[in-house]
């Protein structure tokens, strides 16, 4: 996908470890917290004060990274050595839920089943209200250890005038793959009839699933949609979410009952992370689409492509726990300079997340204690 390479080298957890080493959560949150600036009825950081909302909630966000207006534009460089250009946007916060003290891994189905309809709404609405964007990036950040500053469960989308260079290569590979017309047996086509990279890897690792492989890849298999750690995974437990029946460009084209398998394997998996080591599993969560949302019969703009023809909609999960709650695996040192390491191979990583239970272990361990 990402037209890159990768080393692997599986013995080098057996080193001792003298590194650091951080205390687990172990603190339950408030359902609120009059503190927080995303509980309903606060008021944020900027000063505006947050509605007293009921299930998921999105407003503009008060320090944005990028803006809505023109900006100027960039000096001409003294030499062909620098590159500048300027770039619009708009970004958004997604109030997962309500309740400060609860995570994805932690909400039921139907509760991620409203955030999945609220990305749609975005992802549909923002590309046809702001016809100049050209890409849409949701993401989660969840937890301390990946930047998050608030704890309450919540996202955001950064919409751009331009599309950022990692979904932009990723895009490229979905074409050439197609354009090659590699095709693969069982696997699902694109709507105009090409191969697609996405369902026929997809198809791949889940027949050798099916086939009772030892070494699949998978960690959950839905009706519409399967979670996997990916052949070309670079962070331990990163972990995949794909459909594999047919073509989905984007958010936009779920169905309801898509909708619902997606919500179902988004807490399976979200869970079993949780599970792995008895935490609150830090991650950042990306969706992956065709860039901007053009209802059908929409005129493209000059030099704008129909990446629907090829995107297939796709999440990373990247999770940095290595070893324990309190240790994580760092890109540092090669892995900087050369080439991303794997210090577990993809198979060992999604044994372990298979192998947990599907109940969070927070009801498990409550429901022994009593």
């Amino acid at each position: 996908m990402g037209d890159s390479g990768l080393g692997g080298s599986t013995h080098r957890t057996k080193r001792p470890w003298q590194g650091a080493v951080e205390a687990p959560q172990l603190s339950k949150r408030p359902p609120y917290d009059p503190e927080c600036y995303l509980c309903p009825g606060n008021t944020r950081a900027g000063g505006i004060k947050t509605e007293k909302y009921t299930e998921t909630f999105v407003f503009e966000n008060d320090f944005a990274a990028l803006v809505e207006d023109n900006v100027l534009p960039p000096e001409e460089g003294e030499s062909s050595l620098f590159k500048t250009e300027t770039a619009r946007g708009k970004c958004y916060v997604i109030c997962f839920s309500p309740r400060h003290d609860l995570t994805v891994a932690e909400m039921s189905d139907a509760e991620i089943g409203g955030v999945i309809t609220t990305w749609k709404k975005l992802y549909t609405d923002v590309s046809v209200e702001h016809p100049w964007l050209r890409y849409i990036q949701i993401f989660e950040n969840k937890g301390s250890m990946m930047g998050c500053s608030n704890p309450h469960p919540h996202g955001q989308a950064w919409s751009l005038s331009y599309i950022p260079s990692i979904p932009a290569t990723m895009l490229q590979s979905e074409k050439a793959y197609a354009h090659a017309q590699k095709w693969t047996a069982n696997a699902p086509l694109l709507t105009n009839g090409l191969p697609s990279l996405l369902l026929s890897y997809a198809t791949s690792e889940i027949e050798k699933h099916n086939s009772g492989a030892e070494d699949s890849r998978v960690t959950y298999l839905g009706e519409h949609f399967v979670s996997l750690v990916p052949f070309w995974a670079s962070w331990p437990f990163e972990t995949m979410v794909v459909p594999y029946k047919r073509h989905i460009p984007s958010l936009a084209e779920l169905t309801p009952v898509e909708t619902k398998d997606l919500a179902h394997t988004i807490g399976a998996i979200s869970r079993r992370m949780d599970n792995l080591f008895e935490c609150s599993f830090g991650y950042s969560m990306g969706v992956y689409q065709t860039p901007v949302y053009r209802p059908s019969g929409t005129p493209l703009a000059a030099g704008e492509e129909d990446w629907s023809q090829y995107a297939q909609l796709h999440f990373g999960f990247y999770p940095p726990l290595l070893r324990s709650s309190s240790v994580k695996k760092f890109l540092v040192g090669f892995e900087l300079f050369a080439e991303t390491q794997r210090d577990i191979t993809p198979e060992q990583a999604a044994k372990r997340l298979r192998d947990c239970d599907d109940v969070h272990y927070t009801k498990r361990l409550g429901a022994a204690k009593q």
